[in-house]
């Protein structure tokens, strides 16, 4: 079987035509608004911000979300990763490229032995709109694959408008809320998990309030189940095959029969497990850039095991995260997973 075509294993090229100078402008204008933006103290370098929309993240995040959302032209063969950060979002990656780039001699899957998945799928506003830059896209052959943690209401239009293919992936927030804490920690910061947790509870984290990205994604779903695709970190965990299998189908490249006899997506299953993945040498020791920084690969790989917030938040945190879930969700069909299950409907 043939591969289709794929881009370089690199960041998005840089910006072609348009004057480098006139995008300087347009980046610090939008910092100067988004700097009028109220914050919260996050433990790093830099605040969280308010966006008008009511989510927080950082200052230069922010910024590139607006650029995008200005400039992003997106195509209807276009595949786009979603998540709210440390939702499994890197495991994913390498199951989506894997997947969609599998062809003969493995190529796909030998790539992710040299390149981290930041690097192959890349996202909209930590990769691609960064260094004052707008890239020219148009170059990239489709299917692009590409990743944001974008809440659904600040997406650029232009993914709804061209009707490209979006794959949702959620996890418990005690879960998402624990890896989140140790994440941040890595950086350099040291917050107690008890400051973090009651920061989540309000709806202040990275790309927050959690439960709103969340609901949002869940509702397009509903509303366009052929276009977004929605699937927990639970579910993926339970039947890692079933799920790649259903994610294959989602984004046209169905396995075949003949593939399933020869245990492709079986292969691609191991090859993407977080073990495997952390224990290639371009994750142990390399590096990639997010934001206009260079970070560790190995500060993406840390347990990825269900229901590890135990160790970590007393029963009545959890039960209060729990209390937050039920009544934010009530209503909407969503069910998300308590301890290992996980229910939804329709």
């Amino acid at each position: 079987m043939a591969s289709p075509p794929s881009p370089p294993p690199s960041a998005p090229p840089s910006a072609g035509g348009e004057g480098e100078e006139t995008h300087r402008e347009e980046y610090e204008q939008l910092r100067q608004l988004v700097s009028t933006y109220p914050t919260v103290p996050s433990g790093l370098s830099t605040p969280y911000h308010r966006h008008p929309d009511g989510w927080y993240t950082f200052l230069p995040a922010m910024v590139s979300v607006m650029v995008a959302q200005r400039h992003f032209a997106a195509r209807d063969t276009d595949i786009l990763l979603a998540t709210f950060p440390k939702c499994g979002t890197t495991w994913l990656k390498a199951l989506l490229f894997a997947t969609v780039r599998r062809g003969a001699h493995d190529v796909a899957l030998a790539r992710l032995k040299r390149h981290n998945p930041h690097e192959l799928v890349p996202f909209l506003e930590i990769q691609v709109y960064v260094r004052d830059r707008v890239p020219d896209l148009s170059t990239v052959p489709s299917p692009r694959l590409l990743a944001t943690h974008i809440p659904r209401a600040s997406l650029p239009a232009s993914v709804a408008a061209a009707g490209c293919k979006v794959v949702y992936m959620c996890r418990d927030p005690k879960d998402c809320l624990v890896s989140l804490w140790h994440f941040l920690n890595a950086q350099r910061r040291q917050t107690s998990v008890d400051d973090d947790f009651r920061l989540f509870c309000d709806g202040v984290s990275l790309v927050g309030p959690y439960w709103e990205h969340v609901l949002a994604y869940w509702r397009w779903h509903v509303e366009a189940p052929g276009k977004v695709m929605f699937v927990t970190y639970e579910e993926l965990s339970a039947d890692t095959v079933g799920q790649l299998r259903r994610l294959a189908e989602f984004v046209g490249r169905p396995f075949t029969d003949e593939e399933r006899e020869a245990r492709v997506d079986e292969a691609i299953v191991r090859a993407c497990s977080v073990d495997s993945l952390a224990g290639a040498e371009v994750n142990r020791s390399g590096t990639v850039e997010l934001m206009e920084t260079p970070m560790r690969n190995a500060m993406f790989f840390r347990r990825g095991v269900v229901g590890d917030w135990r160790n970590y938040l007393t029963p009545e945190m959890g039960r209060r995260i729990d209390e937050i879930t039920e009544s934010k969700f009530r209503g909407s069909g969503l069910v998300l997973p308590n301890a290992h299950e996980t229910t939804m409907t329709p």
